[in-house]
């Protein structure tokens, strides 16, 4: 209903309802401002811990290099270098074991061999690393994608489980989030069986282009044995896009650089509020007390979702705690420009149908559950009041629940709002109360409240005002981006500078408006209709590019 009445609003507003119009857009812009202006806050305090995060690694690591001085130099905090040493040695003899779900769905065997390369590469692969390959049946091909795959990686690892996700499971929505739930059932039992210790396992969940540096596995480690309660607790961090992004078109880079800001801004909560996005780790504790991964249709964005349904399981107990290590993943990439395009839709409208997630976070927030149906709209239960809240339950859990609500919508409501508003409020609203020719007057000068009050002249010049600054927090947020993205090169992934961004690619910036659009407004506000009529998808997944010879 958010795309519907954005859209409505434009011209009905100035039409029947210009007061209330006016004001609405006053306290829409306002608040949109305040929480953008918050988000850059947020992303420099992100930006600056990633920077502190790499800065020690290297420190740590090469003492003796010439490019890591400077870097040495900035440290300000001797403790928690000291600290972060002693993690270190705890981590070469840690008895947790690691269990990366790598779900996938046709992609390129030479990109999950890939990316399962680099876990290989890790120290402690062979004693504390367990693969679990999660495969869907329904592809085509996937035994033996899976068995090259085993095969190749056969001692480099503790364990390498395949998992084949069933078809056509009655109440299913398919997707990653129900290939997860089942490789996490099927690999913790298979686990089990083979004798680890449950309470030792942390579950990582990625995508198949996910680059997970040693250094994210060490820090998960480090906070997980440092915190009070580590089983209520799901590590989340920054996603980053800088393995093959100068192969694709501007609007395709710029799309991922807002979006990975986005996820970045939102890992600075001080309540441990946050959402991860695309990879993230969580114990087997955790992930049984909650039942794994849901796989109706209000979980279609698996990674939210999860996040979601531990806070509530738990009664607030649960908290998303923030490792400040850049997972590198590659942009959707196919041959030819338009090609390219389109697959960076096809992929912005399956990330928005994680607007189900609205639906969710209010029926569990506010008591009452709705009745639940699967994809064929067979009744699963019927309704029934949500239980009461448990006496372990977090003593702020009624804040929090208003909280994860507001985060929410704000994550679903705003795309679908904004491009609409932003872009045509204002002079769709001029040209209908101020007509550059009389032809085309559509209000009478007289029922102009603009012309016939001074209160509702001021807040439409405070409304145009503040149009004008509703894009200075971005232009923020990508300046800091500019240069973190040069520290993560050239400090995490030793990139020559002749293969980071530089200052050509501020011309990427002129395809802002066209990225916004795209693969945002158009794709989020198409997920929302479709949600009032349509809740199960067709299963497609972007097109990913991967040439091995260029790793």
């Amino acid at each position: 209903m958010a795309a519907i009445g954005s859209i409505l609003l434009l011209p009905l507003g100035p039409l029947l309802i210009p007061r209330l119009y006016l004001i609405f857009l006053l306290c829409y812009f306002t608040c949109f401002l305040y929480t953008q202006i918050n988000h850059v806050f947020k992303f420099y305090l992100t930006a600056t811990n990633m920077k502190r995060t790499i800065r020690q690694w290297n420190s740590k690591n090469s003492p003796t290099s010439g490019n890591s001085s400077p870097s040495r130099d900035r440290l300000s905090d001797e403790g928690r270098v000291e600290e972060m040493e002693s993690s270190l040695k705890s981590f070469e003899r840690s008895s947790l074991i690691q269990a990366f779900i790598v779900p996938n769905y046709a992609e390129p065997e030479a990109l999950l061999r890939d990316t399962i390369k680099r876990l290989a590469n890790h120290s402690n692969a062979q004693t504390n690393y367990v693969i679990i390959l999660a495969m869907e049946a329904s592809e085509q091909g996937q035994s033996a994608k899976a068995e090259s795959l085993a095969t190749y990686f056969k001692d480099s690892f503790l364990h390498f489980i395949v998992t084949v996700h069933p078809t056509d499971i009655p109440g299913e929505s398919r997707g990653k989030g129900s290939n997860v739930a089942h490789a996490a059932r099927v690999g913790c039992a298979e686990m089990i069986q083979r004798g680890v210790d449950r309470r030792q396992v942390i579950l990582t969940i990625s995508d198949s282009d996910s680059s997970i540096p040693e250094l994210y596995v060490r820090e998960v480690e480090r906070s997980f044995t440092q915190a009070d309660d580590p089983y209520f607790l799901l590590f989340a961090p920054p996603i980053f896009f800088s393995r093959n992004a100068f192969d694709v078109p501007a609007a395709v880079r710029m799309t991922d650089i807002t979006w990975s800001a986005m996820v970045m801004s939102n890992l600075s909560s001080s309540r441990g509020i946050a959402f991860p996005c695309s990879t993230y780790s969580l114990s087997m504790i955790l992930a049984e007390r909650v039942g794994f991964w849901d796989t109706d249709a209000d979980s279609v964005g698996e990674d939210m979702h999860m996040m979601l349904k531990c806070f509530f399981k738990t009664d607030g107990l649960a908290r998303c705690c923030p490792i400040f290590v850049p997972i590198n993943l590659t942009n959707v990439q196919t041959p030819g420009f338009w090609s390219n395009m389109n697959a960076r839709y096809v992929q912005a409208k399956r990330h928005y149908n994680g607007v189900a997630d609205v639906a969710y976070t209010l029926r569990n927030a506010f008591g009452v559950r709705s009745v639940a149906v699967d994809g064929n709209g067979v009744v699963l239960h019927g309704p029934s009041l949500a239980k009461k809240t448990s006496m372990y339950a977090s003593p702020t859990y009624w804040v929090d629940k208003l909280i994860v609500c507001v985060k929410v919508l704000e994550a679903h409501m705003i795309p679908v709002s904004s491009g609409w508003l932003m872009f045509a409020a204002v002079p769709l609203m001029q040209f209908i109360l101020f007509p550059p020719h009389p032809t085309v007057a559509f209000v009478d000068p007289a029922d102009n409240p603009i012309l016939t009050s001074d209160f509702y002249c001021t807040l439409w010049n405070i409304v145009k005002i503040i149009t004008v600054l509703l894009p200075m927090p971005l232009f923020g947020t990508l300046a800091i981006y500019e240069q973190l993205h040069r520290v993560v090169d050239r400090e995490l992934y030793r990139k020559a500078k002749s293969e980071s961004r530089s200052w050509r690619n501020v011309f990427d910036y002129a395809t802002l408006p066209i990225a916004a659009w795209m693969f945002m407004t158009i794709p989020s506000t198409i997920a929302c209709i479709k949600r009032l009529y349509k809740t199960n998808d067709q299963y497609i997944v972007s097109e990913k590019f991967f040439d091995e010879e260029k790793v």
